[in-house]
């Protein structure tokens, strides 16, 4: 019992990966992007502009100590070594704090054009929900930024109130979208997604009686909902793309995308790579350049 409740139920799963079908030794350029967010932090490496290896994982309470563990946590699937690098860009929460950065660019400009390499050249509305805020951002067929909105500084409808929403109901945080939609009747969305209310407010639902998974599916209609706002005001132009974390929580997104009136547009990517991906290509355009650094 007492291992039971020490489960943090948040914990999303951390990966790695390493493309064998590229021998890096064969490349011009390596360059490397690194998103430091709030939540969580990637590592992408790219050859000649093609993802080498990747490593996502949970951000510490370090920035810089957390852009030196995803970069670890990709080369870790690789022999390369880290000084084989030829331009490095920070991005993210903690983009100025990445050690190891030639320069920072924002994660607006990074996950716009992250969206563009992993989604397709077609993208031109790209939603990205990290861990402390939401973006919905406009682009061009470069994947440049024509547009965007962001909301405001507040776990509300983000990676970290669902994780809090996750570990309040003992639900681990990779069920918690399929869990929500195991509904005979659609509830109605809880009053606010300010993760202290909803705290409360999902507390009052289960003494009344209602299931987990209706309580699960009221903050996830709440969090579409939220989203929704946000994304209307900016405008959305097909196609339709997601990044981030919430990508992956279908309770939030097959909520989201009938209020939008949209397909959203499918890849075979980690969507969670997609701003440190972005970076890598930043760097790469740099390299062609004559930027990269000198050996």
């Amino acid at each position: 019992m007492a291992e039971e409740e020490k489960k943090e139920f948040w914990r999303w799963t951390e990966s790695n990966w390493k493309n064998p079908d590229i021998n890096w030794q064969d490349g011009q350029f390596v360059t490397v992007g690194i998103d430091v967010g709030s939540v969580s932090s990637q590592s992408v490496i790219m050859v000649d502009g093609q993802v080498f290896a990747y490593g996502n994982m949970r951000t510490g309470s370090d920035s810089p100590e957390s852009a030196n563990n995803a970069l670890n946590f990709a080369l870790e699937a690789t022999d390369m070594k880290a000084d084989r690098m030829d331009y490095c860009i920070g991005t993210g929460y903690g983009r100025v704090n990445v050690p190891m950065a030639d320069r920072a660019i924002t994660e607006i400009a990074c996950h716009a054009r992250g969206a563009n390499f992993i989604y397709g050249p077609e993208v031109r509305t790209v939603l990205d929900v990290g861990g402390q805020d939401i973006k919905a951002i406009q682009c061009d067929e470069k994947g440049k930024v024509t547009n965007f909105l962001m909301n405001d500084k507040c776990a509300a409808g983000t990676g970290r109130g669902m994780e809090v929403f996750s570990d309040l109901l003992g639900v681990p945080i990779n069920d918690v979208g399929d869990r929500s939609l195991e509904v005979k009747e659609e509830p109605p969305a809880v009053s606010s997604t300010c993760v202290v209310y909803a705290k409360s407010e999902a507390t009052g639902l289960l003494r009344k009686g209602w299931s987990t998974e209706e309580v699960l599916a009221a903050y996830c209609r709440a969090m579409a909902e939220r989203i929704y706002s946000l994304v209307e005001r900016v405008g959305v132009e097909p196609e339709f793309a997601v990044t981030g974390g919430m990508a992956k929580n279908r309770g939030v997104m097959d909520r989201l995308m009938p209020m939008i009136g949209l397909d959203r547009m499918q890849t075979q990517w980690d969507t969670q790579i997609a701003g440190a991906a972005g970076a890598a290509l930043f760097g790469y355009a740099l390299c062609q350049k004559g930027k990269g650094r000198k050996k």
